[in-house]
């Protein structure tokens, strides 16, 4: 009689540990299906106040929150101490200075920065820096960017820093000679 009455605890005990690991199982699973989940896209609208270089600026917002510094996603301007750097500053600046642009965005990169697409008057910001040769289509690994007809349409007419020839993507530039901002 004791064996069957051991044979029922065992039974009892092993029913409980599988009810622990199927409970622990849902909730890691629960739990990685919260972690993987993207933030929601959200949607700005402010005044540009200061132009970094060629993909990032200020924007302010009509909340009156502290001001958000974007970085324009999709594309990789030179580096201001690049050659063609001041140019592609100078054009974004002269684009959207004292305007009203619309952000769109869901995440910030590893300097705090908003990566946002940007849209001003109804125009993608990232395509029309491409186009007109003041940034390149941000590439990763074998994706040649949002923006890579754009490039290559830029890079055919010789526009903006490809006009200079021997223009350096700014990702190969840092590699060399690192990031030039100073208190930016």
């Amino acid at each position: 009689m004791q064996s069957a009455i051991e044979l029922i605890a065992f039974a009892a005990w092993r029913l409980k540990v599988f009810h622990r690991l199927a409970l622990l199982l849902v909730l890691l699973l629960s739990f990685h299906g919260l972690a993987g989940a993207r933030p929601a896209q959200q949607h700005q609208s402010g005044v540009v106040t200061r132009v970094v270089d060629g993909d990032t600026f200020w924007v302010r917002t009509p909340a009156g929150g502290k001001p958000l510094k974007v970085r324009i996603m999709g594309i990789d301007a030179p580096e201001i101490c690049q050659p063609g750097g001041r140019g592609a500053r100078e054009a974004l600046r002269q684009r959207v200075l004292g305007q009203t642009v619309s952000i769109s965005y869901q995440r910030r990169d590893d300097y705090g920065r908003v990566l946002a697409t940007v849209s001003w008057q109804g125009q993608d910001i990232g395509r029309w820096m491409v186009s007109h040769g003041h940034a390149w289509s941000y590439s990763y690994r074998r994706n040649p960017g949002p923006y890579a007809a754009e490039q290559s349409q830029a890079m055919a007419a010789r526009r903006g820093l490809f006009a200079l020839g021997a223009a350096e993507n700014p990702r190969d530039f840092r590699k060399r000679h690192g990031n030039c901002h100073s208190g930016t």
